[in-house]
C-alpha cells in the first residue's frame, strides 16, 4: 500500500522553525527569539479579549468590518481596500498562491523572511534570491534577477533577520523598475518602530499603481502575536482576489476585538516605541564594546555577528546563553551561521543579556 503522494516540491520544504520558548530545567526563561513586544499587549487590548469571551461560540465577523474601519481611520487608508489575515503570514502566502505557480519565480533578497521562499515552493513556483550590499537589500541586484517568469517581489522593510531597511526613495525605484504585470509586496512588519525621516512603509506606492501590496502586523509593535492578525493594504483589484480565496473566518473575534483595541490605543504604541528607541541603542552600543559586530537595526532586534573561532563562535555563544536561560535566534537557515538575533526585551532581560554575553567574551 502507498500513501496518497503531495504534489512535486512539497516534501523538499524545509519547515519553518519559530523561536524556542522553553529549556529544559529551567524555571524562568528569557525569550528574545522571536521579535514579541517586550512590553506585551496594550490592557485595553487584554481587556477587549476577555470581554469577547462571552461570545465565543459565535463566528466571527468574516469581513473585520469594525478592525478595517479603526486601521483606515488611523492611517487614513480606504478600509474597502484594507484585507485582513490570520497574521501577515496568511496574507502573504495568499499573495503567492494568487499570482504565482509552476514555472513562476519568486523573487526577495538573500536574507529576507523565509516565509517567502516555502509560500513559493509550496504553490510550485522558485523562489530566487538577489544578493544583498552590506546586508542591506539592492535594488539593482533585485532588478537583475527578473526575468519573464518573475511574478512577485518581496521587500521586507525593514528586513528580518538584519534590521536594514531601504530608504522610500530607493523602494519607488525598485517598483518603476518593475513590468507592471509584476507584484511588488512590501512586507513593513515593523514599521512602528522606524525612526528615518526618509522611510516610509509603503501606502503611497499602493496608491500609485496597481502592483504594489503593503502588508502590516499586529504581532511586533502591538505585541499580539499570540492572536495572530495582520492586515494587508491593496490596490481594489487585489484586494478583490485576496478576497476571493482567503478564508471566511481566519481571524477570531477575540484577535479583532484585540486587534482593534491595540489600534486605537495611541498612548500605549508611544510607550512601546520609547522603550525601544532607549533599549536598541543602548543593547548595541554594549555589544559594540565587547568587540562584537552588531548591525544597524531600524526594528526591535539586533543581528550579531560572532567570530568564527572555535569556543567563540554563535553556536558557542547561543549554548552560554541557553546555559543562562536566555534564548536568542540563531539565523542559520537564513544563510547567516556566525550570527545571533535577539529582540529587544524588558529592561533587566536586556541587562541580564549583556551580563551573559560579558562573561561570555570575556571567558577562556
Amino acid at each position: 500500500m502507498s500513501a496518497p503522494t503531495p504534489r512535486p516540491g512539497i516534501l523538499d520544504i524545509a519547515p519553518y522553525v519559530g523561536g524556542e520558548s522553553k529549556l529544559a530545567g529551567v524555571s524562568r526563561v528569557i525569550k528574545l527569539s522571536s521579535n514579541e513586544g517586550a512590553l506585551g499587549p496594550s490592557p485595553k487590548a487584554l481587556q477587549a479579549y476577555q470581554a469577547a469571551a462571552s461570545d465565543i461560540h459565535r463566528y466571527p465577523d468574516g469581513h473585520a468590518v469594525a478592525l478595517r474601519a479603526s486601521i483606515g481611520k488611523a492611517y487614513g487608508l480606504d478600509p474597502a481596500r484594507i484585507v485582513c489575515g490570520c497574521g501577515s503570514d496568511e496574507l502573504l502566502q495568499l499573495l503567492v498562491r494568487a499570482y504565482a505557480g509552476p514555472g513562476d519565480e519568486v523573487l526577495h533578497s538573500r536574507h529576507a523572511f523565509i516565509i517567502y521562499s516555502i509560500s513559493a515552493l509550496s504553490c510550485g513556483a522558485t523562489p530566487v534570491a538577489a544578493d544583498e550590499v552590506d546586508l542591506t537589500a539592492s535594488v539593482d541586484n533585485l532588478l537583475a534577477k527578473v526575468s519573464e517568469r518573475t511574478k512577485l517581489v518581496f521587500l521586507t522593510n525593514p528586513n528580518n533577520p538584519t534590521g536594514t531597511y531601504l530608504p522610500a526613495a530607493e523602494v519607488k525605484r525598485l517598483r518603476d523598475g518593475l513590468p507592471p504585470h509584476v507584484l511588488l509586496v512590501v512586507d513593513a512588519a515593523y514599521a512602528e518602530y522606524v525612526e528615518r525621516n526618509d522611510y516610509t512603509p509603503g501606502v503611497e506606492l499602493v496608491d500609485g499603481g496597481d502592483n504594489v501590496v503593503m502588508t502590516r502586523t499586529f504581532s511586533k509593535a502591538y505585541a499580539l502575536g499570540g492572536m495572530r492578525v495582520g492586515w494587508a493594504y491593496c490596490p481594489p483589484v487585489i484586494a478583490d482576489v485576496l478576497n476571493r480565496i482567503r478564508g471566511p473566518f481566519s481571524v477570531s473575534g477575540a484577535a479583532l476585538a484585540a486587534a482593534q483595541a491595540a489600534m486605537e490605543d495611541e498612548d500605549y504604541l508611544a510607550l512601546v516605541k520609547r522603550h525601544n528607541d532607549y533599549w536598541l541603542p543602548w543593547l548595541s552600543d554594549q555589544l559594540a564594546a565587547l568587540g562584537l559586530t552588531v548591525v544597524p537595526s531600524t526594528a526591535n532586534f539586533l543581528l550579531v555577528r560572532f567570530p568564527e573561532v572555535p569556543g567563540k563562535s554563535a553556536a558557542d555563544a547561543d549554548a552560554a546563553l541557553r546555559k543562562q536561560g536566555i534564548i536568542v535566534r540563531r539565523v542559520a537557515s537564513y544563510d547567516l551561521p556566525d550570527c545571533l538575533r535577539i529582540t529587544i526585551g524588558r529592561d533587566d532581560e536586556m541587562q541580564a543579556v549583556v551580563a551573559a554575553l560579558t562573561d561570555f567574551v570575556g571567558g577562556k
